[in-house]
């Protein structure tokens, strides 16, 4: 492929490539490195919280809110849009970068959020996942770029045929990326409750960890934004 196709980011991908390890183990269970290790095969995923009747997650909600049940209130700010609460609920860490986005980007947002919808996970999951496109991809569906190609990775996630992710055509489908990335997200356990830059490197096994914490703050604007109007 033309590599000077895609000469308008190359520069952002060359700063932050990620560097993989090897590829899927048989059980696919036990991630050797994010995108690289692929989805998690086991029949049933592991609960997210152990050793509780309720939900932790559930408690930390109703601790929050000091009453029985949440209130509309809490759900939606005045504009109707997800609350900052149900967004980034720990807040931002460290200086945040923001990019235009061009209206493919901005399709591939609604698009990550329809998925995140589809697959019965939260606004939250949303952020999570927006986030980490923005340092894979900047939200580019990418082809493979040639000899700057991180191996073989592809895709909104960066995600690798060879490490068990999934077919090229199927990681460049942003429904199936997305919903690939989700899985091995919900195996992650309180993700919820982890800063996105934590999460996210326990699903992509970054060389740069930190990386995906610069994004928290316009990727919680942009589900803010798309998410009832995915």
């Amino acid at each position: 492929m033309n590599t000077m196709l895609f000469s308008r980011w190359l520069p952002a991908i060359e700063k932050t490539s990620i560097v993989r390890k090897g590829a899927l183990g048989v059980a696919g269970l036990a991630f050797v490195g994010g995108a690289v290790a692929g989805p998690a095969v086991a029949a049933q995923a592991a609960p997210e919280h152990v050793g509780s009747p309720v939900s932790q997650s559930v408690m930390a909600d109703k601790d929050h809110k000091g009453d029985k049940g949440e209130k509309k209130s809490d759900k939606k700010d005045r504009k109707g849009k997800p609350s900052r609460d149900r967004l980034v609920p720990r807040g931002v860490q460290g200086e945040q970068s923001r990019i235009d986005l061009s209206a493919e980007q901005a399709g591939n947002v609604r698009a990550i959020v329809k998925a995140t919808k589809k697959a019965g996970m939260d606004e939250r999951a949303a952020v999570i996942a927006v986030g980490t496109s923005l340092q894979e991809s900047k939200l580019e569906n990418l082809g493979h770029l040639g000899d700057r190609n991180d191996h073989d990775s592809q895709g909104l996630f960066q995600q690798r045929p060879s490490s068990g992710w999934g077919s090229v055509e199927q990681i460049t489908d942003p429904e199936y990326a997305t919903t690939a990335f989700l899985k091995g997200l919900r195996q992650v356990d309180g993700w919820r409750d982890l800063p996105l830059t934590v999460a996210a490197q326990k699903v992509q096994v970054s060389a740069f960890p930190q990386a995906y914490a610069q994004w928290e703050d316009q990727a919680a604007d942009l589900v803010a934004e798309a998410w009832n109007n995915s």
